[in-house]
């Protein structure tokens, strides 16, 4: 009698639960549209309700509602795309404090491709990136399970974890011909989204790693600290392996660089929550030429900024393709605490490119590389991964120690001719920067930029 009374309670409460969904459904379509026959879907409500009344009735253990309801949900959500899923009460918290920049884990945004689970980017000085994870990276493994069948929320869990803690994750590269393990320790996960550096001759570095509640504002904060010492001749704006974030905050940071007109808009089956976002010139920073780094990390947020700075032809966009996602999501909050984490829409550039799957092209395409000297001092020769990009962009060392050996002939001013090289090129760049091929590309386009402005204020 018990069982029986559990059954017809599990069913009432089944049938709330999808006549809020069909509410749900109805609000979001706008209650303006005519479904078709095939939609409608009360027949399918007797086979859902049938199937788990099957489950309370056969299954070899008790089963508890809620656990039978969420796991419904959850496989509804996860079937319609890779970004669309449900969030249990303890898994909305968990994403609550990661958009507030610190949490237990690993340090990647993970995604769904191909069905597989891919890195879209590790995020800097983590665990992951400390660790050698990349961009396009498959994780095939966390600990002892195939991440085959999971959801990025249940993947994104089990990554998770207190600090010290260890996991181990098999991947997949391009290039590999087994499986790599990694082991990696977790660690919290503090994330500063903005960073900053003066380079040479007046030009500007400015790194998003992410997009958080202040990125936006500590952007600004860094640049008039560049400001402040000296003037800025131009403006390294660096995504390169940033996984995105918030819109808001995406919008704010192009609306920082731009005067007027489109920055980015949405459009999904429901027009009037179709949105507009457009720049405003109230504050709007300088008019010296940018250069924004993007690679195949660069997503979401990312690449909204780059795609509105590029249509306006504010900055010159460098590196190599973005990782393309262009949806937007909609969290929508569940009365137990839970969440729907729903695609909503597609978002396109001020010019109407879609971003979903295709990303942004760069205006000048620079291969990921380092810049590496041979162990033969007396030649030292830049190599760099693809050979297409070396092609006027350095200078010819050998032929420089010639004019070298032929202008400077005692000890003491080769060794000050030395000293003035190296500040040149070197100046306040780390070893790491040194070696970075797209950003060098980028510092010597601007540098460029000087020299035929020069020019054409003489003339």
């Amino acid at each position: 009698m018990k069982r029986r009374c559990r059954g017809k309670s599990l069913l009432l409460l089944v049938c709330l639960m999808l006549l809020v969904m069909i509410s749900l459904n109805m609000t979001l379509m706008g209650g303006s549209s005519v479904a078709k026959e095939d939609d409608i879907p009360y027949e399918n409500i007797k086979k859902f309700t049938d199937a788990l009344s099957l489950v309370q009735k056969y299954y070899v253990e008790p089963v508890d509602s809620k656990k039978l309801i969420y796991g419904s949900i959850k496989g509804m959500l996860s079937d319609l795309d890779p970004h669309s899923s449900f969030m249990p009460p303890e898994m909305f918290k968990e994403m609550q404090v990661e958009t507030q920049g610190s949490f237990g884990g690993l340090g990647i945004e993970i995604t769904i491709r191909d069905g597989v689970l891919t890195v879209v980017s590790p995020i800097e000085d983590t665990p992951a990136f400390r660790a050698g994870i990349k961009a396009g990276d498959r994780i095939l493994k966390i600990n002892d399970e195939l991440s085959k069948n999971m959801t990025l929320m249940e993947a994104v869990r089990k990554m998770r974890g207190p600090k010290g803690t260890k996991i181990t994750i098999w991947i997949m590269r391009e290039g590999l011909s087994e499986l790599k393990k990694v082991d990696i320790v977790r660690d919290i996960i503090k994330i500063v989204s903005v960073k900053d550096k003066m380079l040479d001759n007046g030009i500007g570095y400015i790194r998003l790693t992410q997009f958080q509640e202040r990125t936006a504002a500590d952007m600004i904060k860094k640049i008039d600290g560049l400001k402040k010492k000296g003037h800025l001749n131009g403006l390294v704006l660096d995504l390169r392996n940033n996984p995105g974030g918030l819109l808001n905050q995406a919008v704010r940071v192009s609306d920082y660089f731009l005067k007027s007109g489109l920055i980015v808009y949405t459009d999904g089956r429901r027009k009037d929550q179709n949105m507009k976002y457009y720049a405003h010139d109230d504050g709007t920073e300088g008019d010296y030429p940018i250069v924004v780094l993007v690679n195949g990390g660069s997503a979401s947020a990312s690449e909204i900024v780059s795609g509105a700075l590029q249509d306006h032809k504010r900055a010159v966009i460098m590196g190599t393709q973005t990782f393309g996602k262009g949806s937007v999501q909609t969290i929508i909050p569940l009365d137990d605490g839970a969440a729907i984490r729903l695609t909503t829409s597609l978002y396109y550039t001020p010019n109407g490119r879609s971003i979903q799957a295709k990303g942004i092209t760069p205006d000048i395409v620079v291969e990921e590389g380092l810049v590496v000297k041979k162990a033969d001092k007396k030649k030292s020769i830049f190599h760099q991964l693809k050979e297409k990009d070396l092609k006027g962009h350095f200078e010819n060392h050998d032929q420089q120690k010639k004019n070298d050996a032929a202008d400077v002939k005692t000890k003491s001013d080769k060794k000050l001719l030395k000293k003035s090289r190296e500040k040149t090129t070197s100046s306040r760049l780390d070893q790491a920067e040194n070696q970075d091929v797209q950003l060098q590309r980028a510092v010597e386009l601007l540098q460029g930029w000087q020299v035929f402005k020069h020019l054409q204020v003489q003339n």
